[in-house]
């Protein structure tokens, strides 16, 4: 039986090329890349790999990614997205799996033609160059407008059974998914934060201040509003309570403000030498976002020793230090 890695954002088109190969008798391991940056579940993609039956596995790279990030050596998308230097790590860390896995190639849901920067025919050729693996990167979802790979050219795996899909429409793959009883599919992995243009300025804003942040401090940015004040201290304040949940359970190294009299957001002030005006500001902004309608709010204060203080105050606007693109 033939064996393919095949890279997994957890997307449409990553799971059609894993039925693809499943139904050629394809043994498939999927790797799903933790980056920092995406936005799949986890538990729809186990469930999905439960369902049709191949192995999934989980590569921590947020380490070298935030390197590419940072530098990549073949620019940016758009916004924050070094998409071409993505792909070139992920299919470097997956060629070093291929040995303890037995694969005998490389698979993608890529399509030609659909992302301007990473899907073009060039591009294809120049991850291949990059990785060593020229030859045996197989696109099945386009396979049959690009040169034969080498498991195709040994009978590994039937060409005629491949696909032609091309572009940046979604027809295609939804007719597919409807032709293999795929009803049910995690969310369409056009989810990577770098490409949103907010999340990508607050990233930017972040590196200004520290350039080897914590993997925590990015997951934060996630979440709720942020705010530089003049002293450098960075606070974050929950919009909803999804994001007090998700804020409070980074357990970030950071001084937390909650409202106590009444329902609110919590709020998180990030930095050294926090000052008396930073702890102010911030628990005035506590007091604005909270349920009070402009009345004053006893602010519930608690630094990471553990001691608590209350302050009332009234809520107050800081809008210019908001992080955010215009």
């Amino acid at each position: 039986m033939s064996k393919a890695l095949v890279l997994f954002s957890g997307g449409l088109d990553s799971c059609l090329a894993i039925l693809i190969l499943l139904k050629q008798g394809i043994k498939v391991t999927a790797i799903r890349f933790i980056t920092s940056f995406g936005c799949g579940s986890i538990d729809d993609i186990s469930s999905f790999a439960d369902r049709c039956g191949f192995t999934l596995i989980e590569r921590d790279i947020r380490a070298e990614f935030l390197r590419i990030v940072k530098k990549p050596t073949f620019g940016y998308g758009k916004n924050m997205n070094p998409c071409i230097d993505c792909k070139i790590l992920m299919l470097r860390e997956a060629a070093k799996m291929m040995t303890h896995f037995g694969a005998d190639f490389i698979a993608t849901g890529e399509v030609l033609g659909q992302r301007p920067m990473s899907q073009q025919r060039h591009i294809f050729n120049l991850m291949e160059k990059q990785t060593a693996l020229k030859g045996y990167i197989l696109r099945p979802l386009s396979a049959r407008l690009l040169n034969p790979t080498i498991p195709e050219q040994k009978g590994l795996i039937d060409r005629e059974r491949l696909y032609g899909i091309t572009g940046r429409g979604r027809k295609a793959q939804i007719a597919l998914a409807e032709e293999f009883g795929l009803k049910k599919y995690p969310a369409p992995a056009g989810g990577c934060l770098l490409t949103e243009p907010n999340f990508a300025y607050r990233l930017r804003e972040l590196l200004n201040y520290n350039s080897n942040p914590s993997i925590k401090e990015l997951q934060s940015l996630r979440f709720g509003r942020h705010f530089r004040l003049p002293s450098g201290v960075k606070v974050i304040v929950g919009r909803n309570r999804e994001d007090n949940e998700k804020l409070l359970s980074l357990k970030l190294d950071a001084i937390v403000m909650e409202p106590s009299d009444t329902e609110g957001p919590i709020v998180l002030l990030l930095g050294e030498n926090i000052g008396e005006q930073d702890i102010l500001d911030s628990a005035s902004l506590c007091a604005r976002y909270s349920d009070s309608h402009g009345k004053d709010v006893l602010v519930k204060i608690q630094k990471p020793t553990n001691d608590v203080t209350l302050l009332t105050m009234r809520g107050k606007g800081l809008d210019n230090y908001m992080i955010k693109k215009n």
